[in-house]
């Protein structure tokens, strides 16, 4: 697969009222169009920070980002992120959310019809047709993610970028959602990184699974590559032995190599 997205030498300091905070360095990562990499690690060690980076919501102060060949200097509608905090407005219906976005992005050249077409048809690839009306206050987290799901795929991108979007949900809703990802993915072929703490999310949604080490001035400890064939159903999985070796290489690196300090004292 073609290098879309490129992270070069990219290292990131924050100043704090104790002086230079490194919260990142010498990060280098290329990651292929329509390839989905999971990032994962202790609390602190920079997976959001790293995300953020990518989405242009911040700036690095050491290298370079490039997505598509060209510099990553801010947001941009080819790059979506997805929150776990929905971020929905309450004043307006599931609809009206996704409106919202689509008219950011296509108002400029595009009809009222043809909008209203890309809105319903963000919904509908989420399951969300029946509960467009409603508003934030009426639906469940579940579907409240969802919407946000809804919102950033409606705008077309080029690459989702999803921070922990599931770790406030069951787990029989996260399951759901998962299984709803896995789809939306081989629907769209959206390039995606995803933060997560789950060890099983990792797996089951990953082609790679970056590793970062503990934090400050934390890096990429190891990639691991997801030897899984697509689709792939979880309960399939569960007795696959890829499977059960990739979990343990996870694990192995998160409590072995990389064992929190707090864990370790």
């Amino acid at each position: 697969m073609e290098k879309f997205v490129s992270v070069e030498s990219v290292g990131q300091t924050f100043d704090t009222k104790n002086g230079k905070f490194v919260a990142l360095r010498d990060i280098d990562l290329s990651i292929a169009q329509g390839e989905f990499v999971a990032l994962i690690g202790h609390s602190g060690c920079g997976k959001s920070t790293l995300l953020n980076l990518i989405a242009g919501l911040t700036a690095p102060t050491a290298g370079v980002l490039l997505c598509d060949g060209r510099e990553i200097g801010g947001p941009g509608p080819e790059r979506a992120v997805v929150f776990q905090n929905h971020s929905l407005l309450p004043w307006l219906t599931c609809y009206d959310n996704v409106y919202l976005a689509v008219e950011r992005v296509f108002g400029g050249r595009e009809g009222k019809a043809r909008l209203r077409e890309r809105t319903l048809a963000a919904l509908e690839l989420v399951g969300l047709l029946p509960a467009e009306q409603k508003y934030p206050n009426e639906i469940s987290g579940g579907m409240k993610q969802r919407v946000g799901i809804a919102r950033a795929l409606s705008m077309q991108p080029k690459v989702l970028l999803m921070d922990e979007p599931f770790g406030a949900l069951d787990a029989l809703t996260r399951a759901r959602l998962q299984d709803e990802l896995m789809k939306i993915c081989a629907a769209t072929q959206a390039t995606t990184v995803m933060v997560t703490h789950d060890v099983d999310e990792a797996v089951l949604l990953a082609d790679r699974i970056v590793m970062m080490t503990n934090g400050p001035a934390a890096t990429i400890g190891e990639i691991l590559s997801v030897d899984l064939p697509r689709p792939r159903n979880r309960l399939e999985l569960a007795h696959e032995p890829r499977y059960i070796d990739c979990r343990a290489a996870v694990l192995e690196f998160l409590y072995e190599k990389q064992a929190h300090p707090r864990l370790a004292a």
